[in-house]
């Protein structure tokens, strides 16, 4: 994560360009605070004023900006850049709109293995303290390819929830679900080679616990009434599956 010479206990300024919530420098303050360097004060180069810096100083992180927004309006406003009333309209928009302070707002997400474990370690230490989160990794490629993901998703159970895959046999454990993508009500093949699958191979015969209808449904005329349908074909799947009654 972090590039070049340190020790840790040193003291690491932050140089940053724009401040709205100052979520992003808090962020690197967290990842630098891992490695032993301290972090006290940040130097922007304009501060959007909509709570940023007191979000900061709630977490002792202190900033330094050249230039306000307030101060930026004012010099365009000067220099006939803006008119007279669109530097009242932004004045109070800056008074009234404030940025939230980004937070972990995702129950489950999707990962791709290529950056290798480190993924799941970064997202997992994204999740401390948060309970009920967890990774969906893609999990089928190759069979090699399968192997190292499955190895990767065992050294890290506290994270993962499940496997991207499109096969029941992919993966053994009763305790993980299976999410499958591309599912339409009759099979597909597009122009780029997707391959869409019914509901019921997908859940009956390949064992999904999970699926993911994209185009399907956001084509259609109607996709609230489209979701309903699709919705209501992958329950009665599901159900006939859990009930044994396969035939």
């Amino acid at each position: 994560m972090i590039e070049g010479h340190y020790k840790v206990g040193e003291t690491c300024l932050i140089i940053e360009d724009v401040v709205t919530s100052g979520s992003s420098v808090l962020e690197t303050v967290k990842d630098l605070n891992k490695e032993g360097l301290i972090v006290k004060n940040a130097v922007i180069i304009l501060d959007r004023e909509q709570g940023g810096r007191m979000n900061l100083e709630s977490n002792n992180v202190y900033i330094d900006s050249l230039f306000t927004m307030t101060e930026l309006i004012d010099i365009l406003e000067k220099h006939k850049k803006i008119t007279k009333e669109m530097s009242i309209k932004l004045h109070k928009y800056l008074r009234e709109v404030k940025a939230p302070v980004t937070k972990e707002w995702a129950d489950c997400v999707t990962s791709h293995s290529l950056p290798g474990e480190g993924i799941l370690k970064a997202l997992s230490s994204a999740c401390t303290g948060i309970e009920n989160r967890g990774v969906f990794l893609l999990a089928e490629l190759s069979s090699e390819n399968t192997e190292k993901k499955l190895n990767m998703a065992s050294k890290n159970p506290n994270i993962i929830t499940g496997f991207v895959c499109q096969n029941k046999d992919t993966f053994k454990d009763p305790g993980l679900l299976q999410l499958t993508p591309g599912v339409q009500l009759e099979s597909a093949k597009d122009d780029l080679g997707q391959v869409y699958n019914t509901p019921e191979k997908v859940i009956l015969e390949n064992g999904a616990d999970i699926v993911v209808v994209g185009r399907g449904i956001v084509n259609a005329k109607s996709p609230e009434a489209q979701a309903v349908v699709y919705r209501d074909a992958l329950w009665k799947c599901y159900s006939k599956r859990i009930s044994g009654k396969l035939e």
